[in-house]
């Protein structure tokens, strides 16, 4: 009688771990449809979306914004209905959780999801409406919006970028897939009053706050961009013009460069400026020939 007891024991065990591995393979095999899915509708999405990074024309580029952005969430909604998937776009905040106390920079990451997270949300509700926009050699550049904002009690001038188009290349090291973006800064300001006399430059490499791999945060990203954003001092109160010259580098797989140029001219507004006789803090006075500071001058002679 025991050794049929055992016998019975064998083969309830072998069941067992049969059903568990049934069910551990169909979990798999949902997952990898899971993905395969998101690549397919991200794939169609990258198949569109060449004409909006390319478009010169920053009217019908304005005007074609909400129907492309429309027509991608529409895809991932479905895909996420198809898959019974939650759709608060915050599986990378379960992640960090789920790494508890053994995350030290947990704080850090939570503000790149959130910052993340504001862009997206702007594209997937219809309301990304950029302040300023170009495009060059395949990369379009917007300046998503100007926002007052106080750094260290300090109130500074917040300008939010989104770059479309740079080149990137997903990588695995060991069973781990990065994804290596290529995209530098090279930023320019020039500050000049109503009649063009140059009152003061600054230059800045990289954004803060980049983010170069969005889908990192938030998988249903749109693909292919990077996000960043710059803080400015407020200008000297006699400042009423200012230039902005952005220049990215990206670099390509196969070897090739590309160095994209932006031009923003633009009157600064007043809420940008320090009050009359207010000290712009952290100048520095370089020198520089007088046609250089003063156009007028130059024009007399």
């Amino acid at each position: 009688m025991k050794r049929y007891f055992g016998v019975a024991l064998v083969i309830v065990g072998a069941i067992f771990a049969a059903v568990m591995t049934s069910r551990a393979a169909g979990a798999r095999a949902t997952e990898a449809q899971r993905e395969a899915g998101l690549t397919h509708v991200q794939k169609d999405y990258l198949e569109r979306v060449g004409w909006m990074r390319i478009n010169p024309d920053e009217a019908a580029y304005r005007q074609e914004l909400p129907p492309f952005f429309k027509k991608y969430f529409e895809q991932v909604s479905a895909h996420q209905d198809r898959f019974k998937l939650g759709k608060d776009f915050d599986a990378y905040l379960t992640e960090l959780a789920a790494r508890g106390d053994k995350d030290e920079r947990a704080e850090d990451r939570k503000a790149f999801y959130t910052y993340t997270r504001r862009v997206f949300d702007l594209m997937r509700e219809g309301k990304y409406k950029p302040l300023w926009t170009a495009t060059d050699k395949g990369m379009r550049l917007d300046v998503v919006d100007a926002e007052l904002v106080k750094v260290l009690d300090k109130p500074q001038v917040r300008l939010r970028l989104v770059l479309w188009g740079a080149q990137r290349e997903e990588k695995t090291d060991g069973k781990m897939k990065k994804m290596m973006t290529s995209a530098s800064f090279n930023t320019h300001w020039k500050l000049t009053d109503e009649r063009g006399k140059l009152i003061g430059e600054m230059n800045a490499d990289d954004p803060a706050m980049k983010v170069d791999f969005p889908e990192r945060f938030i998988a249903e990203f749109p693909p292919q961009m990077v996000l960043g954003h710059y803080d400015m001092d407020l200008m000297p109160n006699e400042v009423k013009k200012m230039e902005i010259a952005f220049q990215v580098s990206s670099r390509a797989a196969s070897g090739g460069d590309a160095t994209a140029k932006y031009l923003w001219k633009l009157d600064v507004p007043s809420d940008w400026r320090l009050g009359a006789g207010e000290k712009w803090e952290g100048a520095t006075v370089s020198e520089r020939p007088e046609e250089e500071i003063d156009p007028a001058k130059a024009a007399r002679r």
